[in-house]
């Protein structure tokens, strides 16, 4: 188990997809990672540079691997992450509510 920094570009022509799995429970429902993407992005930012940024913990050996393959990557371009020590906040307009400006 390891908890990483993610940055990553949203794909803003994706927003009203995420926001439909977030609303109908599709996303959390996911196992194993489903609950804790959610958790993330209720606490992910977007910086005033256009990066969203958020903090999730991981199983997969590879950082992230399989939220990738099933949601991240559909979602998110240069998506990185980076080793953190625990859970972090970051400054920034909250996600979620920059996603229902385009939704």
């Amino acid at each position: 188990m390891a908890i990483y920094k993610v940055t990553a570009r949203f794909k803003e022509d994706q927003a009203a997809s995420l926001r439909q799995r977030l609303d109908d429970g599709s996303l959390a429902a996911q196992p194993p990672d489903g609950e804790e993407m959610v958790r993330a992005f209720g606490h992910a930012v977007v910086t005033d540079d256009g990066l969203v940024m958020w903090s999730e913990m991981c199983f997969c050996p590879t950082p992230l691997a399989h939220e990738r393959v099933t949601q991240l990557d559909h979602f998110f371009t240069d998506l990185t992450t980076t080793p953190i020590e625990a859970y972090e906040s970051y400054k920034g307009r909250p996600f979620l509510e920059y996603l229902d400006t385009l939704a």
